[in-house]
């Protein structure tokens, strides 16, 4: 079926962060609550990501749909910016948050979980819940945000492969293929919108973050985008995890980007060049337009360590 043009939604952002992770965490007295939400579609609405850097990054993009039983987000940003979300919520309707979907673990996509009411149905991959009830975990896994009575903020309701929630025009398809940017990333699509949200399984046009801690591969990251865009159906418009809606020509276009990235790692760790030699014969900023190379590097360097271990 032939794709519809992107949605005209465009929001300004700030400089992309040059940061191993690209992810900024902040103290809630650091953040300020600017937020803003958007209606991408009929009864869709998106809470943008903010700066990438300093006290205005409030985490990834937030997407909220109004349903005849309630309000279902996706993702909660940074802890610190519940109530800010909240407000923008009921700016738009009355009804309850009754539902939220964290597409992966980290602390900027499940940081606020916490300042949602506890009957609120948390759903998520079933390895997302499992790092996010780790021990100890790294800042940006946010496991210490889910200790003692926290703990009835983790997702109760889990998926493997595939799962629908609601239905009709409020249905919800969850999908996952494989490992990428974690091990439990999560494709949210809306079906009777034709809009996904991808997470930071696109999270900028820039190489992702390989969060290899938390079962994250830049050796299948490609061919998990892959399954996804042949997996997927009837999708026209793409919410990233910290760019503005964009088409899913755009998708398709990261998965091949990644794939490039991989090649060359792959034709470059082989011939026994060093990761900064890589860089430089990698060309994939010049073939991409509009593509930045700030995490090119970081990416490279995981995958080194990941082909390096076969």
């Amino acid at each position: 079926m032939k794709r519809l043009s992107v949605l005209a939604i465009l929001f300004g952002m700030g400089a992309v962060s040059a940061s191993t992770s690209g992810l900024q965490p902040q103290s809630p007295a650091a953040a300020k609550p600017v937020l803003a939400i958007q209606q991408l579609k009929d009864n869709l609405y998106l809470i943008e990501t903010g700066s990438l850097v300093g006290p205005g990054f409030a985490g990834g993009n937030t997407a909220v749909l109004v349903t005849d039983s309630g309000v279902v987000v996706v993702d909660t940003k940074l802890a610190g910016w519940g109530q800010a979300m909240l407000e923008q919520i009921r700016s738009v309707t009355p009804k309850p948050v009754t539902m939220i979907i964290n597409t992966h673990t980290h602390n900027d996509h499940t940081g606020s979980n916490p300042e949602f009411p506890a009957s609120v149905e948390f759903v998520a991959h079933e390895n997302t819940k499992a790092n996010l009830s780790k021990s100890t975990c790294p800042p940006v896994t946010n496991c210490q945000a889910f200790k003692g009575g926290n703990a009835k903020f983790l997702p109760r309701t889990t998926f493997t492969d595939t799962r629908s929630l609601l239905s009709g025009k409020d249905r919800i398809d969850l999908h996952h293929f494989g490992p990428g940017h974690t091990n439990g990333d999560a494709f949210v699509v809306f079906p009777a919108l034709r809009i996904m949200h991808a997470g930071d399984m696109f999270p900028w046009k820039d190489a992702p973050f390989l969060d290899r801690g938390n079962g994250g591969s830049g050796v299948t990251f490609p061919a998990t985008l892959a399954k996804a865009v042949a997996g997927i159906k009837n999708v026209d418009t793409v919410i990233g995890g910290h760019l503005p809606p964009t088409a899913w020509s755009d998708f398709e276009e990261y998965q091949r980007f990644n794939q490039d990235i991989l090649t060359g790692a792959q034709q470059a760790f082989k011939a026994g060049k060093s990761v900064d030699e890589a860089e430089a014969s990698l060309g994939v900023v010049q073939k991409y337009k509009g593509y930045e190379s700030r995490r090119v590097k970081n990416a490279l360097t995981a995958i080194y360590e990941e082909l390096g271990q076969k």
